[in-house]
C-alpha cells in the first residue's frame, strides 16, 4: 500500500547553517518514523547565502553540498530538490520528478514560510505552514497588508511556535486566522544526554543581528534582532560567577565588553558550518544562557527557540529570557526564565548549585514537551480535520 507522500519546504540550502539544517532533520526524519514517504524541496529560488563571507553567495556549491549532506543522515538520501536560482537549475537526485512531486504530494508543510507558494504547489493535498518565528506576520495581517494575507492564506492550516497567540494569552493582535499551537520537534536520540563536564562553561549560539525586519504596533517598535537583549545581560554570567561561551559574531565595539564581562567567544561559521561540530558545542556546555527577540518577549507570544530545545534534549539545562514559555512547559528546574539581569544571574547560580538535577530535568522536559513523535502526531491530528476541505479545493484547481 503506497504511502502518504509529504513535501518539507525549508531554507538548509539558502542559509547553509547546522541549526537549520538540525531543525530540518527533526522534521523529515520524524515524518519518515510515523510511516510517511517524505521528500525535502527547496524551491523558493531565495539568492543562496554564504556563511563565511557574512553576504550573499556568488555560486550556490556549497549551498548544495551542505543539503546533499544533511539528507545523507536519512534513510531516503536520494530524495531530495534543490532550485538554484543563480544558474535556474535543479539540483538534486529528484530533480527529474519535481513536477510529479508537486502532483502527487497528499501534504506540503512550509517550514518558516521559507517558500511564496506558487501555482504549482496548489496540487498539495493540504498546504500546511510552520511559521517558527512569530510576530511581524501577525502584525502585519492585523495592519491590511495584502502581500502577507495572501502569503499566510495560501496555506489550508496554520501552526505557530507562538503557542500563547492561538489561545489569546500573547499581545499579538487578532489576524481573523485560526493559528494552531506546536513546538519544536526533536529527534532525542540523536542528542545524548551524557553528564557535563565538572569546567564546562554555559554557552549559545545565534545570531548578534538581525537588519530590517523590524515592525510597529500601537506606536511602539518590535525588535527582531537581538542586539538590545545581548546588551542588557551579558553582565549576568559576570554577576553570577559563571563561566560563558558564545558563538556569536558581535560587533566590534561591543566585544571588548563582552570580554569584561568574561565571555569567551568562538566563530560562529566554525561551530555552525558541521552539524556534528554544532552538536559537539552543545554538548560541551552545562547548559545555555541566552536572550530572546524583543518581539517575542513582548508580546509574551509563548515561543520556545528549538536550539534550546536541543540542549534541554542533551541533559543541558536552559535559561533563556522570559517570553511566557511558563504557561505551556514545566519551568523552575532544568529550565529557567528570566525578565531582569538579577533574575538571570540569580537562575545561573540555581543551576551552577546543582548542575546535575538541573541537567536530569532538562532531559526530561524534553521528552515530555518536545519529542519529534508526539509533536508531529499532534500536528498530523490537527492537519486530518482539513483534509476533506483541502482534496475539494485541489479538485477545483485541476483542468
Amino acid at each position: 500500500m503506497a504511502r502518504d507522500r509529504i513535501l518539507v519546504l525549508g531554507l538548509m540550502g539558502q542559509y547553509p547553517m547546522a541549526g537549520i539544517g538540525w531543525q530540518s532533520l527533526h522534521y523529515l526524519i520524524g515524518l519518515e518514523r510515523l510511516g510517511f514517504d517524505v521528500y525535502y524541496v527547496e524551491d523558493s529560488g531565495a539568492p543562496p547565502y554564504d556563511p563565511s563571507s557574512v553576504s550573499l553567495a556568488t555560486a550556490a556549491a556549497q549551498n548544495v553540498a551542505f543539503v546533499r549532506a544533511v539528507m545523507a543522515r536519512t534513510a531516503f538520501p536520494e530524495n531530495w530538490v534543490y532550485w538554484d536560482s543563480l544558474e535556474n537549475v535543479h539540483h538534486g537526485p529528484s530533480a527529474p520528478r519535481l513536477r510529479e512531486l508537486y502532483e502527487t504530494s497528499d501534504q506540503i508543510w512550509n517550514l518558516s514560510g521559507a517558500t511564496l507558494l506558487r501555482p504549482e504547489h496548489n496540487h498539495a493535498g493540504v498546504r500546511v505552514y510552520v511559521q517558527t518565528d512569530p510576530g511581524l506576520e501577525q502584525i502585519a495581517l492585523a495592519a491590511g497588508d495584502r502581500a502577507a494575507a495572501d502569503r499566510i492564506d495560501a496555506h489550508d492550516v496554520l501552526f505557530t511556535y507562538g503557542e500563547n497567540v492561538p489561545v489569546g494569552r500573547s499581545t499579538l493582535p487578532p489576524t481573523r486566522r485560526v493559528w494552531h499551537a506546536t513546538r519544536p520537534p526533536v529527534l532525542l536520540e540523536q542528542w545524548e544526554a551524557s553528564p557535563p563536564a565538572a569546567d564546562a562553561p554555559f554557552s549559545t549560539i545565534g545570531s548578534w543581528r538581525n537588519e530590517g525586519n523590524d515592525a510597529t504596533w500601537h506606536g511602539r517598535r518590535r525588535r527582531w534582532s537581538k542586539e538590545e537583549a545581548f546588551g542588557a545581560f551579558l553582565e549576568a554570567p559576570r554577576d553570577a560567577r559563571v563561566r560563558m561561551q558564545a558563538a556569536l559574531r558581535p560587533p566590534a565595539a561591543a566585544v571588548p565588553r563582552l570580554r569584561e564581562a568574561g565571555w569567551t567567544l568562538r566563530d560562529p561559521h566554525e561551530v555552525s558550518g558541521d552539524l556534528d561540530t554544532y552538536r559537539h558545542f552543545v554538548h560541551g556546555s552545562c547548559g545555555e544562557f541566552t536572550v530572546a527577540k524583543d518581539v517575542y518577549v513582548e508580546s509574551r507570544s509563548g515561543w520556545f527557540s528549538d536550539r534550546s530545545a536541543t540542549y534541554l534534549a542533551s541533559g543541558r539545562p536552559v535559561v533563556t529570557q522570559d517570553t511566557a514559555f511558563g504557561e505551556t512547559l514545566r519551568t523552575g528546574t532544568g529550565l529557567l526564565a528570566y525578565r531582569t539581569r538579577e533574575g538571570a544571574a540569580e537562575a545561573l547560580r540555581s543551576v551552577a548549585a546543582d548542575v546535575g538535577r538541573h541537567a536530569r530535568a532538562a532531559r526530561q522536559i524534553a521528552e515530555e514537551y518536545f519529542d519529534a513523535s508526539r509533536v508531529l502526531r499532534a500536528m498530523l491530528e490537527t492537519i486530518d480535520q482539513y483534509t476533506t476541505r483541502a482534496r475539494r479545493r485541489r479538485c477545483a484547481s485541476r483542468p
